[in-house]
């Protein structure tokens, strides 16, 4: 049984469940909302990002979690905290955020919403030091994002990486300390 970790106004946060990756390849796993992620996933790839959730949450409580949108019961995305486990970057095991909703919720304000709910439980129940955020110069509405949040750009962090196609390839980095995170609430 998932464990519900927060609530907004819309969206209940919850923990990732065994059944899950079925659902997840349907709602999310299309083109257009793959495209800034290296593409589709296959079935096995979602079920061992789950299995890797799943861990994390039991090891260290924190992973990512479901997006589920109260009026519907609906899954419309998923949003959370991992470590940052990509060889090539230079801040290994930092606390990572990121989000994805789905392409028939696009522009509500779903991103936010649940951003601000993961951002809450990272600097409290998960007590993160800091928070940073990955995406590609390409993802304008990621990074805008991330700037609407307060975070701030940090190009001492960036890197390339070759799995993914030239327009993505460049890697970008925003933080967000808690300091900063409190100042603007």
């Amino acid at each position: 049984m998932p464990d519900i970790i927060a609530e907004t106004d819309r969206l209940i946060l919850r923990t990732i469940d065994e059944g899950d990756a079925a659902e997840q390849m349907r709602v999310l796993n299309t083109p257009t909302v793959m495209a800034r992620l290296g593409g589709p996933k296959e079935l096995h790839e979602i079920a061992a990002k789950h299995a890797k959730g799943m861990h994390l949450y039991a090891k260290h409580g924190f992973s990512f979690l479901f997006l589920i949108e109260k009026s519907t019961g609906e899954m419309v995305g998923h949003a959370g905290i991992k470590l940052v486990d990509n060889p090539l970057a230079r801040n290994q095991g930092d606390h990572e955020i990121g989000w994805l909703i789905r392409e028939d919720r696009w522009r509500l304000g779903y991103a936010e919403e649940a951003v601000r709910a993961v951002i809450g439980w990272a600097f409290g129940r998960v007590g993160a030091p800091h928070l940073v955020a990955l995406t590609s110069q390409a993802n304008v509405p990621s990074w805008k994002l991330m700037e609407k949040l307060g975070m701030v750009r940090r190009k001492d962090l960036d890197f390339d990486d070759p799995d993914y196609p030239p327009e993505d390839r460049t890697t970008i980095l925003y933080s967000l300390t808690q300091e900063q995170w409190e100042s603007q609430s």
